[in-house]
């Protein structure tokens, strides 16, 4: 069967400056800005309808060029706005969307503010909290300054509000993922069991690391996926020479607004939730045919854009998935739906906090020392290595790919070769569709280049190819040989991890959970250690060839 399409209606509106109110009102008491990660239509802003209150939804080139972004995140944030935009309007809402179009003689957010608070004649500026650092900054410089009265208040999406972050983390200190999890879990009385875990564990990550089998590839459900019109946001990308990369069409795969993203989490709940926790670690580059490509998708929900987008709050989402396990144990074990509860309830949460504990210094750090340039072929995905050569392609496909492959595939090998992390930070928050930098950056930063030395991670990520083939069919046709270590064709992962290890024994010589692998070195004669090492200093002198 073909891909399961779905065609949204089309706005009138789409591409064009929605009117500001019926009346062509000249005057608006107040100013409220959303950006384009704030789509969140619980908001207690829309609960009253106020005649005197202006929204301000905006496509900015500031926005476009703090980074280059996949064309399908562009795509996707620009129509989610304009449909936000036209479902404010209909609600009765006053909302003034401005397209690229409109907005191309201002050179960033405030002197778009400026102009509107003066055009509007408003006495009062109001915006949600950014959750991103540099947005935050510049949204507060810009009220300070504003002569009238100026308010920012909570998006009222995350399970923490923003003031409560400093309960649970601080600055340059070591935090871990299970002991706030299991503070969520209480606080908020998910999977519980009076004080105790529901099933008697908290974690079920053990049962969760199989790898795919042949008749698991073919039981692969078929991704929903949408099939809405971004032409029109096409021609403005050329028209204003928005730099952007990846895979372009004039449909867009992704939910854009809530009816598609509730759609999507029920596929999930349905297709994916009962084998989700199993496989959410597993890889594979089989699953495709000539009608459908099942394989990028697997189990995963792919809900991230709809949740950071806010179109989605994560308590409707680990809501619903819950009610699902409820009323379907037989189909859903225990182990599946913690597995998902965790990544939202726990990992979401927790890299926020970190973000917001350790900015804006947490931008700066390299505790590795990681110095090497980004091969180029993590632009086009032009590697000999199977493994990078899929997860790369794929990114490009679908400005996607799920945790491991972000982690332990791209991640593992920037780790390995030393690639600085600005670099691996400009690529992962251009590539993604889901990521903004709140997310981004302590995931990569963090957990995936150990560059904030240990305050997210308790061990550096660091594998070679045995890693890959564990969890993943992508050894059996790469031109490498997982198994070798120091020949022509051995897989690069194995001799660039152990130059990676030894060269960092200062850091990791000591952690628990890393000594097995300083043993193991150590038991290798100084020849077999010589060739593995000099195998590496060969590779990591050409990493654009690998």
């Amino acid at each position: 069967m073909p891909l399961q399409r779905l065609v949204p209606e089309k706005s009138a509106n789409e591409g064009a400056n929605k009117g500001v109110s019926k009346d062509n009102q000249e005057a608006y008491k107040e100013l409220r800005l959303i950006l384009g990660d704030q789509l969140n239509a619980g908001h207690s802003w829309y609960q009253t309808k106020q005649s005197d209150v202006l929204y301000v939804i905006a496509e900015l080139k500031q926005e476009q060029s703090y980074v280059k972004h996949h064309v399908q995140k562009i795509q996707a944030f620009f129509l989610a706005m304009s449909q936000f935009a036209d479902a404010l309007s209909q609600a009765g809402h006053q909302v003034l969307h401005l397209t690229l179009d409109d907005t191309q003689d201002f050179q960033d957010l405030p002197s778009l503010l400026t102009h509107l608070l003066m055009r509007y004649q408003c006495q009062c500026f109001s915006y949600q909290r950014p959750d991103e650092y540099r947005l935050a900054e510049q949204l507060f410089n810009f009220a300070s300054r504003f002569s009238g009265q100026s308010r920012c208040v909570e998006t009222e999406h995350f399970f923490l509000n923003f003031n409560e972050l400093s309960d649970y983390f601080q600055a340059d200190k070591r935090h871990r993922l299970e002991v706030f999890y299991r503070k969520m879990r209480k606080r908020f009385n998910y999977l519980m069991a009076g004080d105790e875990p529901e099933g008697g564990q908290w974690n079920y990550d053990q049962d969760n690391r199989h790898k795919l089998k042949p008749k698991d590839i073919e039981q692969l459900p078929e991704p929903l996926v949408f099939a809405n019109d971004v032409a029109a946001i096409n021609q403005r990308l050329q028209k204003h020479n928005i730099a952007n990369f990846g895979e372009q069409s004039d449909q867009l795969l992704w939910p854009v607004n809530r009816r598609q993203a509730k759609e999507l989490l029920e596929h999930f709940c349905v297709r994916c939730l009962p084998k989700f926790g199993q496989f959410q670690d597993a890889m594979t580059c089989q699953g495709q045919d000539m009608m459908s490509d099942r394989q990028w998708s697997l189990y995963h929900a792919r809900l991230s854009f709809a949740l950071n987008a806010k179109i989605l709050s994560p308590q409707h989402v680990v809501d619903a998935a819950i009610d699902y396990y409820r009323l379907q144990p037989e189909l859903i074990s225990l182990a599946q739906i913690e597995g998902f509860v965790r990544q939202i309830l726990g990992w979401r949460e927790f890299v926020r906090g970190i973000y917001w504990a350790n900015m804006p210094n947490y931008a700066e750090q390299n505790n590795l020392s990681a110095n090497e340039q980004l091969p180029t072929w993590f632009w086009t995905g032009k590697t000999k290595m199977n493994c990078l050569h899929h997860a790369i392609q794929q990114s490009l496909q679908y400005a996607y790919a799920h945790h491991i492959q972000r982690l332990m595939i791209t991640g593992n090998f920037c780790l390995l070769a030393g690639i600085h992390p600005d670099q691996v930070d400009a690529w992962y928050l251009g590539i993604y569709i889901d990521a903004i930098e709140w997310v981004e950056m302590p995931n990569t930063r963090g957990m995936s280049q150990f560059a904030d030395g240990g305050i997210v991670a308790s061990k550096a990520y660091a594998a070679s190819g045995n890693y890959v083939d564990k969890m993943s069919d992508y050894c059996k046709s790469c031109a490498y040989k997982v198994k070798e270590k120091t020949t022509d064709d051995a897989c690069p992962l194995n001799s660039l991890y152990w130059h990676f290890m030894t060269r960092h024994r200062d850091k990791f010589g000591t952690n628990p959970r890393q000594a097995m692998v300083y043993r193991n070195w150590d038991k290798q004669s100084e020849s077999q250690q010589a060739a593995i090492l000099a195998k590496a200093d060969r590779l990591l002198l050409q990493l654009d060839k690998l």
